[in-house]
């Protein structure tokens, strides 16, 4: 078999195994990427979005937005010639000079000052996070205190202190105030990792193409 059937084969096994569920098309093909990435059906119920998250981001693909990223992993793994096809970058500062410097004399983590150094940036645009509940907490402070907008946040920091309270929180913006509803893909409980960010974000380009 090809590369391409291959992957279209896995795919319908897992959307044949998958059962019922409540996703929409475009969201069913986030999940069965996101299955396919990690071999993992679980996504397939811990996965929560947004519904303006798929339209959102999208459309901040298509007009060319950055892709703000916690850690270089994210980066790598999200596919630059489909990004550049709409003028897009990713932007990873977690290994500049000045955010090193800064995180330590701050005592914080790298990632969250890197996400606070893009905080420009990332309004409007998206925010994919896979390693750092650090790095979620911090985009979400942004949103609150200095109401910043991105048009997405995918936030699937994977671990064992602060990742499930940070998923809990970003999932839980539209309830605390209507003002603070970002779009938002994320998987709750510790489950999660850069692997599975980048497979959100490809999925969401694919998605994009689909569209064109």
């Amino acid at each position: 078999m090809l590369p391409h059937e291959i992957e279209r084969e896995s795919f319908r096994i897992i959307q044949g195994e998958l059962g019922k569920h409540g996703f929409t098309e475009a969201e069913l093909a986030v999940v069965t990427r996101v299955i396919h990435t990690t071999g993992d059906f679980e996504f397939g119920r811990i996965m929560r979005i947004h519904p303006a998250a798929i339209s959102s981001g999208v459309a901040a693909l298509r007009r060319g937005a950055a892709v703000v990223t916690d850690v270089t992993m994210v980066q790598a793994g999200i596919s630059a010639e489909m990004l550049g096809r709409w003028g897009g970058r990713t932007v990873c500062d977690i290994r500049a000079d000045e955010v090193i410097a800064q995180a330590r004399a701050e005592g914080a983590t790298r990632s969250t000052v890197a996400i606070r150094r893009n905080a420009a940036q990332i309004h409007g645009d998206i925010v994919a996070i896979g390693n750092a509940p650090t790095a979620l907490l911090e985009a979400l402070r942004l949103v609150r205190e200095e109401g910043v907008r991105p048009a997405l946040i995918v936030g699937v920091p994977v671990g064992f202190v602060n990742a499930v309270e940070s998923k809990d929180e970003l999932a839980g913006i539209g309830s605390e105030d209507p003002a603070w509803d970002i779009p938002f893909i994320t998987a709750l409980g510790r489950k999660g990792g850069s692997p599975v960010a980048a497979a959100i974000v490809n999925a969401l380009l694919r998605l994009a193409e689909a569209e064109a």
